[in-house]
């Protein structure tokens, strides 16, 4: 199985043409998500692994930002055709949630692609990120740590609402959690 882009050895007796299965997580990873667009689902560390059998299936797994996300199908759909476009004839896409996603799958693009416009990603990344603090939300328009928060659901369930006492305008931001 190939997971975050690394080097695949293949085994001669199972040989596997690794460049299809490159091909694969390339073709997966830069399909958009559809609640997100600005961003794809490689950003967002949605694809876990891409795989082709012997029989020349493409093997995909996805861990969908949470499980009870409504574009899990939506995405599925997309990676599918994707993949068919690209010249895959057989393509099995299976959803899996543990273990659950995480905000630190997120890739550095997908938070730089998500700053720019205007949807605060999460700040920090491992294990020692967690502190029950109410932290400030920095605004996307004008810097300020000035804001408030206005709804826990934003624009999607994994985001949530707030507003720029400064500025006064509205933004989402990713939950961290």
């Amino acid at each position: 199985m190939v997971t975050v882009p690394v080097s695949v050895t293949v085994p001669i007796s199972t040989a596997i043409d690794t460049t299809a299965v490159e091909q694969g997580w390339a073709v997966s990873s830069a399909v958009a998500d559809p609640e997100l667009p600005v961003v794809t689902i490689g950003d967002l560390g949605i694809v876990r692994s891409v795989d082709i059998d012997a029989q020349g299936c493409v093997h995909v797994v996805l861990t969908p930002t949470y499980s009870g996300c409504p574009a899990t199908a939506v995405i599925r759909d997309d990676v599918v055709g994707a993949l068919h476009e690209a010249g895959f004839d057989r393509v099995e896409v299976r959803t899996v949630l543990a273990p659950a996603w995480t905000t630190d799958w997120i890739t550095d693009a997908g938070r730089r692609k998500l700053a720019d416009n205007g949807i605060v990603p999460p700040s920090g990344v491992g294990e020692q990120r967690r502190v029950d603090l109410a932290l400030a939300v920095r605004c996307p328009r004008c810097d300020s740590l000035d804001t408030r928060l206005v709804s826990r659901f934003g624009s999607t369930a994994c985001q949530a609402m707030y507003r720029c006492t400064s500025c006064l305008e509205p933004f989402d931001a990713i939950k961290p959690y």
